[in-house]
């Protein structure tokens, strides 16, 4: 039941393979724009002056203005009218009409102006005898009726605008949107699925007005004899759905097989739209069956479609044809379950039940060119028609499985489609539309987190912001584009979607380093939409600004640390250099000296931008070899490295610090003759190890100060682990292993 339904651009060739946008990305002459604009505004024109025309002469067409009821009983009943002549007979039964030679008996179905939902062939033919006598009777200047409380000769006058009723209105406004749309696509973007799609819609379009021509109110002269309207109505049923069988195959994935699926199916409706204009109500049976068939094979051409490539689109239309496939069996058992209810009441469910299920098809029709915006008032439009359409199926089925009353069948049917509406309409909108956004605090979590790590690792910023934009759309391919635009572009039939990608260097603060295109959302199970290409901006622009946050803090942090510097260096450092020369002995001066040199490397290391290891462990070496040098204990240092890594300055200060209090441990307790010291970083992991011959032993059962607390402390700020032991020999060795350097600090 749907299949060659339109969208921002041609997705896919011939062969099936991506166009990656061509359709949106290949400007269209200005001058083949406006031929387009041309046609499209004198088709309107065209569409406008039809309905016109064909107003007027429904508003010619003579009747009776009164009011009837088809009654219990199976009788025709005068419930209302303004004409002196029939006032004093309401609430009389219509026995006749006079046709012009003798009279003729008045049948139920004498009110009923569609056979669309007549069930059996002899049913089918009274209800042609008698919209062929109502015709006979008003092709007159004067009728004459038969009622049970005498007979009524009246002169019918034409309808006019205001006796077309309401409903007419509103199903031809509907239908001449509907027409609009269809010939619109296919205009902006000319390709063969959309022009099935013009099919569908024109079709939509004339079922609309064919039913709003049989719902015009009172008792007149038929505009379509049965004849014409059956043959109609099978014909635009047939096409409606061989354009949909046709789309599948083109759109959106072009089927091998589509020109002899496209032959074959065209053929079979010029075939039995010939044996329904011959064979008028023998063979319309058969076209509805047939035109259900194309709507189902146009369901399984499209999960084909799906599975050779997961276009969503496909997925998206085939669950809409499934729902208006699903809405529109349910419409048909209810009615042939019903065929001992009153026929009365069945027919006017029946034509009530056609007026929706078709107003529902119109609607996913608006609703389709429109998947990839936020349109809200098309989408419940469309809900509500599809959940009237349901009410009215069940209240047929009530009436006839529990012989329910009129009033109790639909009050349930109300209910059941009410609570079904609001338990089921966050599910329709998600799944049957293709939308999904990421919840807020998932888009926080993942934004947060990559602007941690573009903040520690600036080089993988293009990077990580791909990682970032996989992960909240999780798309099936994927692929980096050299040119890039101004904002995220929706492209492919909602398929694919382009997103700039930041430069997240401080030097360039608002430039792009190319494009990312995402391909097939949630693994091919959503479409891409407007929302979330905006979504996609407001994220990209929300780590730009992170990152900038972050970048300006971090300024601050260092400018505040560079004034404490200096302060330490110029106030501290002069009052120890004071107190040195004016050392009373010479162990005070070289200690004095020694924290004068310790003051000078912490502000050192405050001041600077950065901390290469390399740098780094060459200050730590000179250091601990001037304070071991002065206990005149020997040092044998070991350094090795797979690469340069640059320290944080809290992972700088961290490790100096903890590495002076593993070495004042030694001079303090060990007595040691030999110290070992030993930094390897491999694979972003970082050991340092301190190893001595002194006398210290049994590391576990030592008293755990603020010394060894502090070495502890630093190793978990590094999110390491610190651990002691004895050496085989004599002393202790102490192993700080960090596994991750790059995400500590």
């Amino acid at each position: 039941m749907s299949s060659a339904f339109p969208s921002t651009a041609d997705a896919l060739g011939d062969d099936g393979a991506p166009s990656a946008g061509r359709a949106s990305l290949q400007p269209v002459p200005p001058r083949a724009v406006g031929r387009r604009l041309q046609g499209l505004l004198a088709a309107a024109l065209l569409a406008c002056l039809g309905l016109f025309l064909l107003t007027h002469w429904l508003a010619g067409l003579p009747r009776l203005d009164a009011a009837w009821r088809t009654k219990s009983s199976g009788q025709i009943e005068l419930v209302a009218s303004p004409l002196p002549a029939l006032q004093p007979h309401v609430g009389d039964t219509l026995l006749s009409l006079h046709d012009g030679i003798a009279h003729r008996a008045a049948e139920p179905l004498l009110l009923l102006t569609s056979s669309r939902w007549l069930i059996g062939a002899d049913e089918r033919r009274r209800q042609t005898e008698q919209q062929a006598l109502l015709d006979r009777a008003f092709a007159s200047p004067q009728v004459t009726l038969l009622l049970s409380g005498g007979t009524v000769t009246v002169a019918p006058q034409p309808r006019g605008f205001a006796g077309l009723g309401s409903l007419y209105w509103l199903l031809s406004a509907l239908a001449l949107l509907v027409l609009l749309a269809g010939l619109t696509v296919p205009m902006a973007m000319p390709a063969p699925g959309h022009w099935m799609y013009a099919v569908m819609a024109a079709c939509v379009g004339g079922n609309l007005l064919l039913i709003a021509i049989e719902s015009l109110p009172g008792l007149g002269r038929p505009a379509l004899p049965p004849t014409l309207a059956v043959p109609l109505n099978g014909t635009l049923d047939l096409a409606t759905t061989a354009a949909g069988l046709t789309g599948a195959s083109l759109h959106p994935v072009r089927l091998a097989s589509a020109g002899r699926l496209a032959l074959v199916t065209w053929s079979l409706v010029a075939l039995l739209s010939l044996a329904v204009l011959r064979w008028t109500l023998q063979a319309w049976p058969v076209a509805e069956v047939v035109a259900i068939a194309f709507g189902a094979a146009s369901l399984v051409l499209l999960g084909r479609s799906y599975r050779r490539r997961p276009h969503p689109i496909a997925l998206v239309l085939s669950r809409l044809g499934l729902v208006l496939l699903a809405t529109l069996l349910l419409l048909v058992v209810a009615v042939i379950a019903s065929a001992e209810a009153p026929s009365g009441l069945r027919h006017t469910i029946g034509a009530v039940g056609t007026a929706l299920w078709f107003v529902f098809f119109a609607s996913l029709l608006l609703l389709v060119p429109f998947l990839l915006r936020s349109q809200r008032l098309l989408r419940e439009f469309a809900l509500l028609a599809g959940i009237s359409t349901i009410a009215t199926s069940l209240d047929l089925l009530f009436i006839t499985l529990f012989s329910a009353t009129p009033l109790t069948s639909l009050t349930v049917a109300v209910f059941a489609s009410l609570g079904l509406y609001a338990g089921a309409r966050r599910w329709l909108v998600s799944h049957l539309l293709g939308q999904h956004l990421p919840t807020a605090e998932r888009v926080f979590d993942q934004l947060y987190r990559v602007a941690r790590r573009v903040e520690a690792q600036p080089q993988l910023a293009t990077e990580l912001c791909t990682r970032l934009l996989r992960e909240l759309f999780e798309p099936l391919e994927w692929e980096r584009r050299a040119e890039a635009p101004a904002r995220s572009t929706v492209l492919d039939d909602g398929s694919a979607l382009l997103v700039p990608l930041p430069d997240l260097q401080p030097d360039a603060p608002f430039a792009h380093q190319g494009a990312l295109l995402l391909r097939f959302a949630r693994h091919g199970r959503r479409l891409f939409t407007l929302e979330e290409a905006r979504l996609a901006d407001r994220v990209v622009d929300q780590l730009r600004q992170a990152v900038a946050h972050d970048r300006a803090v971090e300024q601050g942090r260092r400018e505040e640390r560079i004034r404490i510097a200096q302060d330490l260096h110029d106030d501290i450092g002069a009052r120890l250099l004071t107190l040195m020369y004016k050392a009373p002995t010479p162990e005070v001066e070289d200690y004095l000296r020694h924290t004068l040199q310790d003051l000078k490397t912490l502000t050192r290391g405050l001041a600077a931008e950065g901390h290469g290891l390399h740098e780094a462990a060459a200050d730590w070496k000179a250091d601990a070899l001037v304070r071991l040098s002065a206990a005149r204990c020997e040092l044998h240092w070991r350094f090795q490295a797979d690469r340069e890594v640059q320290l944080t300055v809290v992972q700088w200060s961290a490790l100096t610090r903890l590495l002076r209090e593993l070495l004042t441990n030694v001079l303090s307790h060990a007595r040691a003759s030999q110290v070992l010291v030993e930094v390897v970083y491999q694979q972003d992991a970082l050991t340092v190890t301190v190893a001595d011959d002194g006398i210290g032993r049994d590391p576990q059962a030592w008293a755990h100060g603020l010394g060894l607390g502090g070495v502890r402390k630093r190793a978990r700020l590094l999110g390491g682990q610190v651990r002691w032991e004895e050496r085989p020999a004599r002393g202790i060795v102490c192993r700080v292993h960090v596994p991750k350097l790059s995400a500590a600090g």
